[in-house]
């Protein structure tokens, strides 16, 4: 059974940076396409930013150019770099993992950009 656990959220001034990371419990991580979505009270959650099991890329326009996700297989750990952030990047942040077989979700972290 597939568990996620995001770590690395918390308050920063706008033009900041946080780096936030999602451990993987399971097996064959690898095999799985991962994303990064986020989720404001009273609003549909939305995709952030994807990376499939080939390590090609999608992101959601307004981040493109300040996030980056990234994976490390050997770690079965998802990241997701964001830089410059912006007021409205404010969210629960969760981490989704993808197979054939179904969709596991995290319990999120919270992103606060304020000054």
């Amino acid at each position: 059974q597939v568990q996620l656990v995001e770590s690395g959220g918390g308050l920063v001034q706008p033009g900041g940076s946080l780096r936030l990371s999602c451990t993987f419990s399971g097996t064959n991580f690898n095999f799985y396409d991962m994303g990064w979505y986020r989720q404001v009270p009273g609003k549909q959650r939305e995709l952030v930013a994807q990376i499939n099991n080939n390590f090609s890329t999608n992101y959601k326009n307004s981040v493109k150019g300040r996030f980056t996700i990234s994976r490390d297989n050997a770690k079965n750990t998802l990241h997701l770099q964001m830089n410059n952030l912006k007021v409205e990047d404010t969210a629960d942040y969760i981490c989704k993992a993808q197979s054939p077989w179904g969709s596991t979700w995290g319990q999120g972290t919270q992103v606060t950009v304020s000054s």
